[in-house]
């Protein structure tokens, strides 16, 4: 082989020729096989050879019929396997854009009627809420044992416009241990009433007696309403520097606004007296109400990726996610645990209104604000 390309010397002897149509028979045999033939030169005794490979047209053609294949396939899984997950987007997101704006319209009405009811509220009692003795001043009488609480308290209404109860229980065994009488009443008179019928002399060993005057309950009460005006304020603030645009933030107020409003309407309803417990349950919901809305309005203005309604299913997903697990850790306390102290009953009670009322503040009236908002103005 190596003889075969070594020069002889000049001139066209039987061996050269020889040597070049070898070399032609391979070449041909490469054409034969790639499009681009081998291609040769021989100069002065030296070979030097080009090859270029490309592949040949019988697997070009076959390579192209299982693209195409491919892609036949790849369109005809896409009609037919996902059509149950197409349908479901298509169905959400026509619902969505079709009747978003009068999704709008729940939330502005339960709203309004929660005004009007607190409205009438303040028109009977010269306040928005109902308040308990440790708010509005009175007296407060625990008594210890085991009495007929049902007769002293059918006595006690008859006697007392103003009076309310409360029992307190045993957390493990659920057993009654102690009964709560509160009255706008001074000690005294209700004192004796509470004697009279009971027919035992109250001492410092079965019962507890306390007053607080109408002055200093009601400056504590403006104390925490003060408290809880000054807290929404920081949080509009906040989420103003945060967005900095009119309508989201405010979109995200008007939610936390309803969220208490709501809340407070339904406590009036049932005509429950708020303790200082029950301010602080407020208080706590201007925390707990805005977080989704953060959620909601952040993933739909300021991320990017996927249309508008996927970006708002999302954060749906996972703020009612949210939302649920705070609910099902307040609610089994309030229905379940009944030896708890009242008040933390109140606290829990206020949770799981106000955790309600913001899903439906949320997804029903910030949603639509916020989806009306980016249509506006083109963020898709």
């Amino acid at each position: 082989m190596i003889s075969a390309f070594q020069a002889d010397g000049p001139g066209p002897t039987p061996g050269r020729r020889i040597r070049r149509e070898s070399f032609k028979f391979f070449a041909k045999s490469f054409q034969r096989l790639y499009d681009d033939n081998e291609v040769s030169e021989v100069q002065h005794g030296k070979a030097r050879t080009i090859i270029h490979k490309r592949m040949p047209e019988e697997i070009k053609e076959n390579k192209i019929e299982e693209k195409v294949h491919e892609q036949h396939a790849s369109s005809t899984h896409e009609e037919h396997l996902p059509e149950k997950k197409q349908k479901i987007s298509f169905f959400k997101d026509f619902n969505y854009d079709k009747w978003y704006k009068l999704m709008f319209i729940i939330p502005l009405l339960l709203l309004l009627v929660s005004l009007f009811y607190v409205g009438l509220t303040y028109s009977r009692t010269g306040d928005f809420i109902l308040k308990d003795v440790s708010l509005s001043g009175g007296t407060s009488i625990t008594i210890n044992g085991d009495f007929d609480y049902a007769f002293l308290e059918s006595e006690l209404k008859i006697q007392y416009n103003d009076i309310s109860f409360k029992k307190l229980s045993d957390i493990s065994s659920g057993k009654q241990i102690a009964f709560i009488i509160e009255s706008s009443t001074e000690p005294e008179p209700l004192k004796a009433s509470i004697e009279e019928i009971l027919g035992i002399k109250l001492t410092a060993e079965n019962s507890n007696i306390e007053f607080s005057g109408p002055a200093l309950s009601s400056t504590f009460y403006k104390q925490l309403i003060f408290a809880l005006i000054i807290s929404f304020i920081l949080m509009s603030i906040v989420i103003f520097v945060m967005f900095r645009t009119f309508v989201p933030s405010m979109a995200v107020i008007f939610a936390a606004f309803a969220d208490i409003v709501m809340p407070l309407a339904v406590v009036n309803y049932f005509g429950i007296k708020l303790s200082t417990a029950g301010i602080a349950a407020f208080l706590m919901l201007i925390g707990y109400s805005v977080d989704t809305d953060i959620l909601l309005t952040t993933r739909a203005l300021k991320k990017r990726g996927g249309t508008l309604n996927h970006r708002i299913f999302g954060a749906f997903r996972t703020g009612i996610f949210m939302t649920l697990t705070a609910l099902f850790a307040v609610l089994p306390a309030f229905f379940i645990v009944t030896g708890l102290p009242d008040s933390f009953r109140q606290i829990f009670l206020i949770l799981a209104l106000g955790l309600s009322a913001d899903i439906i503040n949320t997804w029903l009236t910030n949603a639509s604000i916020i989806k009306w908002y980016c249509e506006k103005k083109g963020i898709k």
